[in-house]
């Protein structure tokens, strides 16, 4: 029973990790000189815009940042709620709320990866200091986002499913 204890809590922590990357690193949308993420657009690895109400996007990227901060701020708090039940729940109760909890996390960034794939033809239509930013490929923050996703549902499906035994 402790090694699987040891399991779900690393693998808990792998996701929060993940998310934690896919939201702040530079690696949404990437190019040959360029690329962008949630916050910001990147040329030469030094000319950064931050990408503000000039974007005409803009209402996109919000809900995309607002998703990806609140999936990981539920994924961090179905964490310690799954620390706290781990020493309170009775014996043979299930962990519902911190499945709950870690279900809207995989709400989250499902509904922010989701915008980001429809939206980017749209978010990086043009040419901006003579880089086509068309030619670019998704990132690994995009790529870790849906692994995010996929982790965090697992997850949540697992507290769901888990009794605490002794």
């Amino acid at each position: 029973m402790l090694i699987l204890l040891a399991f779900i809590i690393i693998f808990h922590i792998t996701s929060a990790a993940f998310l934690f990357i896919a939201t702040i690193d530079n690696a949404w949308w990437v190019g040959d000189g360029f690329f962008t993420d949630l916050w910001c657009s990147c040329f030469n690895e030094t000319n950064c815009t931050l990408i503000d109400e000039q974007f005409p996007e803009y209402p996109a990227i919000q809900a995309m940042q607002a998703t990806m901060i609140l999936a990981t701020i539920f994924c961090c708090l179905a964490f310690f709620i799954f620390i706290l039940q781990l020493f309170r729940l009775k014996q043979g109760e299930r962990f519902v709320l911190t499945s709950f909890i870690q279900l809207l996390s995989c709400l989250c960034v499902m509904i922010a990866a989701s915008i980001y794939t429809d939206r980017h033809e749209e978010l990086h239509m043009g040419n901006f200091y003579n880089y086509n930013v068309n030619s670019g490929q998704f990132g690994y923050s995009y790529i870790l986002a849906w692994i995010a996703f996929t982790f965090t549902l697992i997850s949540g499906i697992m507290y769901l499913i888990l009794r605490k035994r002794k």
